[in-house]
């Protein structure tokens, strides 16, 4: 029996010639497999249709907008995920999603081998081979632009050797990855790492520098979790689809900025995230009000390295699995509501309430009813200081 691929397709020019390609390289047939991640573009049908007509012996479109807010998104949100204190993993939450997929497609059609269209030089190839190692250790892996130096002018010639039915005109400058949870736009005149971005290049948010009125919602959590905007509940989808355009329209969300790619070497991205930058901030404000100062502390290191570990390809690793266990326990009291003032590119938080509040306004007042007994600060404050008392006294007597 022949050798089945299941390539991960998106429906353009490289994955679609993938296919003969791939049929030709491995004399297998080829299964493509695409998912609605909330990239928006082209209809999902037509991609399905495009996969067979270049060969595929099989087409799967996998719906999994809500799959991909509940159960990356959500996580991301309640880990605060920022990798480098700044990006939110647009690109690196999205591929274990696809390697689940494609797994259980080649459980489903018996195939053998899965194929991506990654190049050596990214981050991408590690995430889709690490998470195909854990789920499936037994298929192989074939990247056609990394492994048979496979590149866009052979693609493009390829394509109009045979007449697929594909557009081949000039590519973009960009190279742009995008999901629900943002935009990745990298390569072209911003690998000059002088260069300013210019406006063209933004797809999910409006220049924050035109005047505009504010905008103002509240975004209501339970567990960690969003479940409602301006008292409207809505699934973790519909949430991040609508605060994609509110604060996109506000310009929230842009990142310029130089990055440690997991290979080793540093690259320039520009990203767009208005939803996920604006509720990591209500989320982040929520946790002040209603997490307990060591707690608070320590889960910041746990958010850390959570964010680096699904960078680096880790998402199915144990090492995660058991920080997953500690953050949603995190979450437990992460229930109330934080108002946001989306304007000029900002998400400012200007208001909380929970019922799981550790906020006294008693002990936090300076007027009449404050509860905060001053005369016990003089002691607390000579017994935290005295190792450090203790400690400058030997250093002046060895001095």
């Amino acid at each position: 029996m022949s050798e089945r691929v299941v390539l991960a397709y998106s429906g353009g020019l490289d994955t679609s010639v993938a296919i003969p390609y791939l049929a030709e390289q491995t004399g297998g047939e080829v299964i493509a497999v695409a998912l609605d991640l909330g990239q928006g573009g082209e209809d999902m049908d037509t991609i399905r249709k495009r996969a067979l007509a270049c060969g595929a012996v099989e087409s799967v479109v996998v719906d999994a907008k809500e799959e991909f807010a509940r159960d990356f998104c959500v996580p991301a949100l309640r880990a605060n995920a920022l990798y480098m204190d700044r990006y939110p993993l647009v690109s690196g939450l999205s591929r274990p999603l696809i390697v689940k997929h494609l797994v259980a497609a080649a459980a489903e059609f018996g195939g053998t081998v899965v194929s991506h269209g990654c190049t050596g030089k990214g981050n991408d190839q590690v995430r889709f081979e690490a998470g195909l190692s854990a789920l499936n250790p037994e298929l192989k892996v074939i990247a056609p632009a990394r492994d048979y130096a496979w590149t866009r002018d052979k693609a493009i010639a390829f394509a109009e050797e045979r007449g697929l039915p594909i557009e081949v005109s000039a590519k973009s400058p960009y190279s742009i990855d995008q999901n629900l949870w943002g935009r990745a736009v990298e390569t072209g005149f911003l690998e000059d790492i002088w260069n300013g971005p210019i406006e063209d290049l933004y797809d999910y948010t409006a220049d924050p520098a035109q005047p505009r009125e504010a905008d103002e919602v509240v975004v209501t959590f339970r567990a960690g979790v969003p479940v409602a905007l301006d008292g409207r509940a809505l699934t973790p989808f519909q949430i991040i689809d609508e605060m994609n355009k509110r604060a996109g329209a506000q310009g929230v969300g842009r990142i310029d900025m130089v990055e440690d790619r997991l290979v080793g070497i540093k690259s320039r991205e520009v990203y767009e995230a208005p939803a996920a930058i604006a509720l990591i901030a209500a989320h982040m404000e929520l946790e002040n009000v209603t997490v307990e100062r060591d707690l608070a502390r320590f889960k910041r290191s746990v958010d850390q390295r959570w964010g680096e570990l699904v960078y680096d390809g880790l998402w199915f690793s144990p090492l995660k699995d058991s920080l997953d266990a500690f953050i949603v326990d995190a979450q437990k009291h992460v229930s109330g509501e934080v108002r946001l003032t989306l304007h000029a590119g900002t998400a400012v938080v200007t208001g909380r309430r929970s019922d799981a509040s550790l906020y006294s306004y008693d002990l936090a007042t300076y007027d009449t009813g404050d509860t905060f007994d001053q005369s016990l600060a003089k002691g607390f404050v000579e017994l935290w200081s005295l190792p450090s008392k203790i400690a400058a006294r030997r250093d002046r007597a060895q001095g």
